[in-house]
């Protein structure tokens, strides 16, 4: 069975098993929509949804693209000094345990309810998967490679950098792009949780003020939506990587028989 035949059915099953609670449950629409109430809510806000969706796609991908850029650069670095990662890998851990909730309104202070705010706070989230990820690979290096390396470059000024080009970054790329899956599945967390904090625009806007009003039908297609994108995204991200590094394996040997 391939990959979009599942993904349909996988989807058909979470709708069915949705409603089935609403039908289990009794639950009031306030509380808890059926997905025939939320679909209504979707077509009938299709463009409020689509405006603030747009918002929020621009600062997932403004996020993503410059934590991904920090975050190879910061391991870039702290690969190449090793001094300089024993002070600030510790660091970078301990920002990392901060929770997001309590740095984003310290950003909004900083950066104020635009844009940027939430872009720094999905590139706060992407930045350390990124580091971390390639870090690990450009510190794993298989030592035989590098053994051989600094043998044919003996006496050569440059042979660290021809080392980390021709050897420990090409073995590190498929460490990065793991990391690059991770960081683009937490990626909304950021733009959203920043948008509740405060924004003027956004999904995570309007599902605070949709809630707010007790339109949780509208709430809900706003989080249906979100879904989409995240779903979207890591795929696209995923296929992209795919297509990038071909020498990458791409499935476990047992994995094979389920294609």
């Amino acid at each position: 069975m391939n990959t979009p035949i599942r993904a349909v059915l996988t989807l058909l099953l979470l709708l069915a098993g949705w409603q089935a609670v609403v039908w289990l449950s009794q639950a009031a629409p306030y509380i808890l929509p059926g997905p025939l109430l939320v679909a209504k809510s979707l077509v009938g806000h299709f463009g409020l949804i689509l405006r603030h969706a747009g918002i929020t796609v621009v600062e997932i991908l403004l996020g993503l693209v410059f934590g991904t850029l920090l975050g190879a650069g910061g391991a870039l670095a702290l690969s190449w000094f090793p001094a300089a990662r024993r002070w600030l890998l510790p660091l970078l851990v301990v920002a990392q345990a901060i929770p997001v909730f309590a740095l984003a309104p310290i950003l909004v202070l900083w950066l104020g309810y635009g844009l940027g705010s939430k872009v720094a706070m999905a590139t706060l989230i992407i930045f350390f998967p990124v580091t971390a990820s390639f870090l690990d690979g450009l510190r794993r290096t298989e030592p035989g490679w590098l053994d051989l390396a600094r043998t044919m470059t003996a006496g050569h000024g440059a042979a660290h950098w021809a080392e980390l080009r021709h050897i420990r970054l090409p073995a590190a790329l498929p460490a990065l792009a793991s990391g690059l899956r991770v960081a683009t599945a937490v990626a909304p967390i950021g733009a959203v949780v920043g948008e509740w904090v405060g924004s003027s625009a956004g999904l995570g806007y309007l599902m605070l003020h949709a809630n707010g009003r007790m339109q949780i039908d509208l709430m809900f297609a706003a989080l249906f939506v979100l879904a989409i994108i995240a779903v979207a995204l890591f795929f696209t991200v995923d296929r992209l990587l795919r297509r990038l590094l071909p020498w990458q394996p791409d499935s476990l040997p047992n994995e094979e028989g389920d294609r």
